[in-house]
């Protein structure tokens, strides 16, 4: 009567319409063979026939769900390890820097579209190099408490499925950027990936300088961003990858005196490790907080933001600068822990206060004005100087008899046959 190629749902329709005649043909006897199914004899085939049915539809039910929860636990297990190996917090940091560099290379209007390409370029290409990062330190990770159950170590996905995530997603993020952008803001993104991954990376086993390496890595972003916009890198560029720069070093060394004994049982070489007391690490600190302070200020003087950007930037990195000098008069975790948090909370404020005081092309060019206006002014009040001043010194001289009268109606001949120069006496 079933065929095996008949499906669950139209068995059930089927046994439905033998057992449950059409109650509006049927009103009176339309729940008859339900009632005397155990009575009558010629029903004993449609009730095996239905119990089958039921099987194959309670079977093929489960079979779906099973193959359902399979796919979204798939999906949900390998989401959860490409996030954790993109380390997103870290890389969305990365974004922000590289889209506030695009909107102060924008001028005056921001491109949206470009920008959401920038960043999304961006977060790939970050996403890569912290992948490569962990595939390169997984035997490092294995031995530190707070990176042993990251998806490599933990063996929750393969070194090599990890490697061509990285791989696939580098490149599509590089493609879209020198696809979207241009080609110096594809080659600062693929340069920062090659410096991170494969420079950095090896460095922290080897030598403490990796810190200053790194520190060059996250300043990067800044100038990718600003040269989407662009297409080129002017000096004030320069102004948020320099703050990044500086930023960095006591940022990280705070973050390494406090996990001094994790990243020695890594085998990392940091900079603390050389310094038990944590005397020269605080030093370290505060000479990088020292170098920030004029940033507001170089900002504000090459016409990038205005005056109020200056002082807030000031008092921000006075801040952040009292912190270190903390850390520096008393090394302790507790001093490094403070520099740590206020480091945290400086950079969006920098960032944040740079975009909101920037400067539109039109109020660059009326300051530049006003300055080249003033400029002339006090240069022709000093030139109206200098000639007073030397009048005065020919005024003082004595007068000289003259040898001949100085005024003369012509000068020499210039040709023979004219007459000699009369003078006027």
């Amino acid at each position: 009567m079933w065929r095996g190629g008949a499906t669950a749902a139209s068995a059930a329709r089927a046994l439905r319409s033998r057992l449950l005649p059409d109650p509006i043909h049927y009103p009176a006897t339309s729940l008859a063979p339900i009632a005397s199914a155990h009575t009558s004899s010629s029903s004993a085939p449609s009730s095996a026939a239905a119990n089958s049915v039921v099987e194959e539809a309670a079977a093929a039910a489960v079979s779906v769900s099973q193959q359902a929860g399979s796919v979204s636990d798939a999906l949900r297990h390998y989401g959860r390890c490409y996030w954790e190996l993109s380390k997103a917090r870290l890389s969305a940091l990365v974004v922000a820097t590289s889209g506030a560099g695009y909107v102060l290379g924008s001028g005056n209007i921001v491109d949206i579209a470009g920008l959401c390409c920038t960043c999304a370029g961006t977060m790939m290409v970050a996403a890569s190099a912290n992948t490569l990062n962990q595939v390169f330190e997984i035997k490092n990770d294995a031995k530190m408490k707070r990176t042993m159950r990251r998806p490599l170590p933990s063996g929750r996905i393969s070194p090599a499925h990890a490697a061509m995530w990285a791989t696939s997603v580098g490149a599509a993020g590089t493609a879209l950027l020198a696809w979207q952008t241009n080609g110096l803001a594809a080659g600062l993104a693929a340069s920062n990936l090659v410096l991170y991954a494969f420079v950095y990376t090896p460095l922290k086993q080897i030598h403490p300088v990796n810190t200053w390496v790194g520190a060059v890595v996250g300043a990067i972003p800044p100038l990718l961003g600003w040269a989407a916009a662009s297409t080129d890198l002017s000096l004030n560029a320069m102004i948020l990858p320099a703050a990044l720069y500086f930023w960095q070093i006591p940022h990280f060394m705070a973050l390494a005196y406090l996990c001094r004994d994790d990243y020695l049982a890594g085998g990392y070489r940091m900079f603390s490790f050389a310094d038990p007391t944590g005397k020269r690490t605080a030093w370290v600190s505060l000479r990088n907080c020292l170098y920030m302070l004029p940033l507001g200020l170089f900002a504000y003087n090459w016409g990038l933001t205005s005056e109020w950007f200056g002082l807030e930037a000031s008092l921000l990195t006075m801040g952040l600068t009292i912190g270190a000098l903390s850390f520096v008069l008393e090394p302790s975790p507790k001093t490094a822990r403070r520099m740590f948090y206020g480091s945290l909370l400086y950079l969006p404020a920098f960032m944040a206060g740079l975009l909101l005081h920037r400067l539109r092309n039109e109020q660059k060019v009326h300051n530049l004005a006003e300055k080249s206006e003033l400029n002339g002014v006090l240069y022709g009040a000093d030139l109206q100087d200098e000639e007073r001043a030397k009048q005065k010194c020919e005024d003082r001289k004595p007068s000289r008899a003259q040898s001949r009268p100085p005024v003369a109606y012509a000068s020499v001949a210039p040709f023979p046959f004219l007459p000699v120069p009369i003078y006027e006496s």
